[in-house]
């Protein structure tokens, strides 16, 4: 995977900055591992007073922006890549490569980790922030390549929208996270992640998994796929039957047996019977030998 140069137009490069400096991302900037440039589409407004906004045809509350602005952006962003504006160590000799041009609106994909890891492996991406009632239609129908939706609900601008993606692109990057840091996430192995635990042990009445506190390498991982399977069943019942159809599910048999154990505890008329069976076994749920506080010896 390479590393795509990302330029945000937008009318607010003040509220992308901070964010873009921070954490993560800033440390993946700093380090050279992310290329991302902000360009003020203002500068780029019609006129004296750099107009970048006008009443709408037909009439309508609102203003909607005009379409020269993001033209002439996109124009001078492609002229800074051909004159060596590229990220630094690489070629930009003036090929286009693989370019999208991303605009965020309604009408667009949504954005999942699928689509992140599509566009990860442009070799440019420009995103086009919109603002206030919405922009030109020209915009879409000529400049864009791509429109983008975050979810069925309305904001004041794209630029939280192109931050979503900037931050979930960074993270798939070579460099910016400690190999293997992506694998087992939410989405990304098609399920949802396990839950997560840290110190203290006990608190509040809720103890951490003992099968957890008991280091046994094979037993976290039983667990921790089960419990994702639990939480995706539970909560995003979609994901789950993608995954059991996945070539991940028909490879490896364990999946299908971790299954069938979630069913039987799942199942009301079923859970009495498995929780019985597992305590006169002697062990309980998580493993752990019952009334031993989950310090088991390991054979």
């Amino acid at each position: 995977m390479g590393r795509p140069r990302i330029d945000v137009v937008t009318l607010f490069p003040e509220m992308l900055a901070p964010a873009l400096g921070t954490s993560i991302l800033g440390r993946a900037t700093a380090c050279g591992k992310l290329t991302c440039r902000l360009w003020d589409l203002r500068e780029f407004g019609v006129g004296r007073h750099r107009i970048t906004d006008d009443l709408s045809y037909g009439g309508g509350i609102g203003m909607v922006m005009r379409p020269e602005p993001f033209f002439a952006a996109v124009t001078a962003i492609r002229a800074d890549w051909e004159h060596g504006g590229g990220a630094a160590g690489e070629e930009s000799a003036g090929a286009a490569g693989d370019e999208r041009v991303i605009l965020f609106g309604p009408a667009g994909r949504r954005l999942d980790q699928a689509l992140v890891e599509e566009l990860s492996r442009a070799d440019r991406l420009i995103l086009l922030c919109g603002h206030y009632e919405g922009v030109d239609e020209r915009v879409r129908q000529v400049l864009a390549t791509d429109e983008v939706s975050l979810g069925d609900f309305v904001l004041t601008g794209g630029e939280i929208a192109a931050l979503a993606l900037i931050d979930a692109l960074a993270r798939l990057l070579p460099g910016v996270l400690p190999e293997g840091a992506t694998v087992e996430e939410s989405f990304s192995w098609g399920l949802l992640e396990y839950p997560q635990y840290t110190r203290p042990e006990r608190w509040s009445g809720l103890e951490v998994p003992c099968v957890l506190r008991r280091g046994n390498r094979r037993g976290i991982e039983r667990w921790r796929r089960k419990e994702a399977l639990r939480r995706t069943l539970r909560h995003r019942p979609d994901l789950l039957a993608r995954f059991r159809a996945s070539e991940t599910w028909l490879r490896d048999p364990t999946w299908e047996e971790l299954w069938q154990e979630l069913i039987s505890e799942e199942r009301p008329d079923q859970s009495e019977k498995h929780t019985r069976q597992k305590t006169e076994s002697g062990v309980n749920q998580d493993g752990c030998d019952a009334g031993t506080g989950g310090r088991r010896s390991e054979d």
